[in-house]
């Protein structure tokens, strides 16, 4: 291909000349190209080079399915955005693109070798090739292959650009703005309701723009929807996904097409629009032939080179040749030809062609060569030229050429519809799938929905050759390699579902989604199985259309707003006292409490030892907590979780355990009841927005007939736990209006009084198993109240600690934590707390999965302890345990530990486990493999200090 500036025509303007660098090389295009359009106009024949046998690729397309042509645009320090379609790509003064996937340059890449040796690499190969030896996999196999794999490179610097997204709503979405598409706006504008139209192009047109006999309709058109006040129209929007109620995912670019220098506000925008109808009108796109060396840089779609021609005013070659199955084909090369592109042949495997268009070929002076095919293409870095023959199993004949066109039918962009779980119907006609039946409020339009004459032609899975298709370079999908050989491979392999067969030889995985490659894999497929089409299956389409940034996906929510850092009242105190900090779900939690010199470890056992002997107290203001208030509320509580509830008395509290319907523990925590109709309930800290959702779904949707409210009060009160031996004495002289003796206020109880003056609901409980108060109060009281705990405990010694000692503490004494010592499938009495359970009660969540055979059968994993044999010798969290450490490989698991601490007070290691049918092994020893050395550990009860639960009510 040697491409070159038309004198005339397009819709560029000529003279606004735009400066513009590939591969480190200056190039000059204008206002209106796209930096594939200038590229060709400058005689650049390749773009870029294939996935797996680093073949040199050329243009294919001018639209979003070009599957060769991905670059990567550099648009200063932290801008550098891979795998964009060079047609794709507006230009703009100082665009800085490179190619992709080569090594050192593109004309000559080292990874090239791989097509020499592209008989080894046929599809499946790494699934077969790379077993043995098994250690070689990690260290040898995968970095090697990723490195040679792969196609633009993720960028490593922070994205210094910001992004907007918004909400819109209209009566009618149109999708597509060509002719169908303009039209269904002006329609639908004209009824008076919101329209919003909206297309991934530079401007609206479409197919339109390719064709200068409708430009003064478009130009009209256009003018009529500017008037229309209700009418938004939306260029350079690319709608990626239709979901569920007519919800459609749009994104706008809204800067890439202009300097970087003039380039201000957000990059890109998300739109999220919920319209009453969407119209489809995304046209169709073309599908090229499969033959022996179809991927030459140079060989193009033929509608590619006439938008190349018409709307750019760009020539592909100076002597080009057209391969028809399609009447579309010779009414491009007729088009070309009247714009002095040199059109050498016409060559179209069909027989009989209609008169008119050979009339006119034949008029323009072009030679046609009905039932003929290419089966060859000479030249590797462009086409010098192409062997056709009668048929193509006939007598060979050379035609010189440095562009072959490809015109092999048509395949409406069904993609959106898709999503939308619309049905699709095959179509002989089309040779291709069309349109059926809507579930949604959606329909389809123009060449989207197979109402437009592209002509006539015949639908081929490959041109005929007398080559056997192993022996051919005959590309299906051409960003991933694979060929029509390979499809055949996978059905000799045994595959029938096309679906299967897609993952096998990866035909249509790559970023183009198998736009171009999709029907014709089918179709070989359907072939090679001696099944009509319909048998084989249909891939799925799925989200997104075309590939999207994370910027754009992600919007304001980046950085800090990514997952807002929620802070307690007492977190610059303990910020002030040089707390170390972890992430625990969205809130930032004081891990521990170092001192001078001090590690996590030392920091923790000095933390740790402070609550067992004297006094410390931590901030729990990140448990979730929910009011539960109504004169159903005992009632609600009773049907939500598995404890009984209704007879529980105010002032009193009750720990809870809440399963899901499928019987599996997915929450726990204390409630308080606070009057007959009112109860103060805890979560986990990770659980709180969850367990909302939960109850708020059961209440509207399972019992409406309960007279209950639901509120979160997690931000409104702050929780400060005392804890230790002298907690009472800590906090005595700041409460008011709550006796605190043994018997006034015993363990699991609950108190309304006042502390250091302000309101304060007290608890007696305790999540370390020794004497313990949570006191709430409100949280802009909570820091006063804090430091006020602080110094009236500076005698006793208190000391702040983190969630770290509450970790140790907690496992000491067996007390599980959801989420890491449960694993979604683990049940009351896995975890060992049948207690939990009211059996007098009639029903609760998940009582009925409960009973299931698979929920009571031996064998379940039980949450069990684990003492080392070696006390010094902490266990890691995660890791497998086996019962026989000499079995052969693959061992048999039969459990993990959950959780692994020193415990100070112990002065030895502990963990906690899961291990199958662990409580009958009590005693006996197990194993944890760990590389280089086995660790043998003993089963024992889970708590591991006080053990008849003394401490609690001193």
């Amino acid at each position: 291909m040697s491409g070159y500036r038309l004198p005339a025509g397009g819709r560029i303007d000529r003279n606004a000349p735009i400066r513009f660098r590939f591969d480190g090389k200056d190039y000059r295009g204008f206002a209106g190209d796209t930096l594939a359009s200038a590229l060709v106009a400058s005689g650049v024949t390749v773009f870029g080079r294939s996935f797996k046998y680093h073949r040199p690729r050329g243009l294919l397309a001018t639209g979003v399915e070009e599957p060769n042509a991905l670059v990567t645009i550099d648009r200063g320090p932290g801008r550098v955005t891979p795998n964009l379609r060079a047609p794709s790509v507006a230009l703009h003064e100082g665009l800085t693109a490179a190619s992709q996937n080569r090594y050192p340059s593109l004309r000559l890449d080292l990874g090239a070798v791989n097509d020499k040796l592209g008989a080894f690499f046929p599809a499946g190969f790494y699934n077969k090739t790379f077993m043995w030896p098994r250690s070689a996999w990690e260290k040898v196999y995968e970095p090697a292959i990723r490195r040679m794999a792969g196609l633009g490179e993720s960028p490593v610097t922070r994205d210094p650009d910001h992004y907007a997204a918004t909400y819109a709503h209209c009566e009618t979405l149109v999708i597509g703005c060509g002719p169908a598409g303009i039209a269904a706006a002006l329609e639908a504008g004209g009824r008076g309701g919101r329209v919003i139209l909206i297309d991934e192009q530079e401007e609206p047109g479409g197919g339109a723009l390719a064709d200068p006999a409708q430009w003064a309709w478009l130009e009209e058109s256009l003018a009529r929807l500017a008037a229309l006040a209700n009418v938004r129209v939306l260029t350079r929007t690319t709608a990626f996904g239709f979901y569920h109620r007519n919800f459609v995912g749009a994104v706008e670019r809204l800067t890439d097409h202009l300097p970087p220098a003039g380039a201000s506000g957000a990059r890109e925008k998300l739109w999220r629009i919920r319209a009453g109808e969407v119209v489809l009108a995304q046209g169709a796109i073309e599908r090229p032939l499969v033959f022996d060396g179809n991927d030459v840089p140079g060989v193009m779609l033929a509608s590619a080179a006439r938008t190349l021609a018409l709307r750019y005013g760009v020539a592909v070659g100076r002597r080009v040749v057209v391969m028809a199955v399609h009447d579309s084909g010779w009414r491009d090369a007729l088009a070309l030809a009247a714009a002095v592109v040199t059109i050498a042949a016409i060559v179209d495997l069909r027989d009989a062609v209609d008169s008119r268009l050979l009339s006119a070929a034949e008029a323009a002076g072009i030679a046609c060569r009905t039932g003929h095919a290419v089966t060859g293409v000479r030249g590797r870095l462009a086409v010098s030229g192409v062997e056709i023959a009668p048929g193509g199993t006939g007598a060979a004949e050379r035609i010189a050429c440095d562009a072959l066109l490809i015109a092999g039918g048509w395949t409406p962009s069904v993609h959106l519809w898709s999503h939308a779980r619309g049905t699709l119907r095959w179509d002989d006609a089309w040779g291709a799938y069309l349109p059926d039946a809507a579930i949604e409020q959606v329909r389809c339009v123009g060449a989207c929905g197979g109402d437009w004459d592209f002509g006539g032609g015949v639908a081929v899975p490959a041109l005929p050759s007398a080559k056997p298709a192993h022996r051919q370079k005959a590309f299906v999908d051409y960003q991933n390699d694979v060929k029509s050989g390979d499809i055949e491979l996978a059905v000799r392999e045994g595959y029938r579902s096309i679906e299967h067969i897609k993952r096998y030889t990866t035909n249509g995985m790559a970023t183009d989604q198998g736009k171009t490659s999709n029907l014709n894999g089918l179709r070989i497929a359907s072939e090679a199985l001696a099944r009509p089409v319909t048998q084989v299956g249909l891939t799925t389409f799925r989200p997104p259309y075309t590939p999207q940034t994370f910027g754009a996906l992600m919007g304001h929510h980046k950085d800090a707003l990514f997952q807002p850092v929620r802070k307690t009242a007492i977190d610059g105190w303990a910020m002030e006292h040089g707390a170390v900090f972890e992430n625990v779900a969205q809130w930032r939690r004081a891990r521990y409490f170092p001192q001078a010199g001090e590690d996590m470890h030392a920091a923790v056992a000095r933390e740790c030892r402070a609550v067992r002997e004297s006094v410390g107290m931590f901030d729990a203001s990140t448990l979730g907590k929910i009011e539960v208030v109504g004169p159903d509320a005992a009632e609600f509580l009773n049907r939500m979780y598995t404890n009984p509830w209704k007879s529980l008395l105010p002032g009193r509290c009750r720990y809870g355990l809440m399963l899901r319907e499928d019987g599996f523990i997915t929450d726990d925590g204390v409630a308080g009841r606070m009057a007959d109709d009112r109860f103060h309930v805890t979560t986990t800290t990770g659980g709180a927005a969850r367990v909302l959702a939960m109850m708020e779904d059961y209440l509207q949707t399972e019992w409406p007939g309960l007279n209950v409210w639901l509120t979160s009060t997690t931000e409104h009160w702050a929780v400060i736990a005392v804890q230790g031996p002298r907690a009472r004495d800590v906090i005595a002289p700041l409460v008011e209006g709550i006796d605190l003796s043994p018997d006034a206020f015993p363990h699991m109880a609950v108190r309304e009084g006042r502390i250091c003056g302000v309101p304060t609901r007290l608890f007696r409980v305790s999540f370390t198993g020794e004497l313990g108060f949570e006191v709430n109060v409100p949280a802009g009281h909570a820091r006063a109240v804090w430091e006020a705990i602080d110094v009236a405990g500076q005698q006793f010694g208190i000391t702040p600690y983190g969630t770290e000692t509450m970790h140790v503490l907690r496992a000491e004494k067996g007390f599980i934590i959801v989420g890491q010592d449960t694993d979604g499938t683990v049940t009351p009495d896995d975890a060992g707390m049948d207690w939990a359970i009211g059996k007098k009660k009639r029903d609760f969540v998940g009582k009925r999965s409960l009973a299931r055979p698979d929920m009571v059968v031996g064998g379940r994993k039980q949450f069990v302890g684990l003492l080392t044999d070696d006390p010094a010798e902490v266990l890691e969290e995660g890791a497998q345990i086996v019962a026989d450490p000499a079995q052969p490989m693959p061992m048999t698991m039969i459990g993990h530990v959950t959780s692994s601490y020193w415990s100070a007070t112990l002065g030895r290691s502990i963990a906690l486990a899961l291990v199958r049918d662990g409580r009958a092994l009590m005693g006996e020893a197990l194993y944890v493999p760990m590389p280089g050395r086995t660790i043998r550990a003993t089963v024992c009860p889970t708590v591991f200090y006080d053990a008849e639960g003394s401490r609690l009510n001193d």
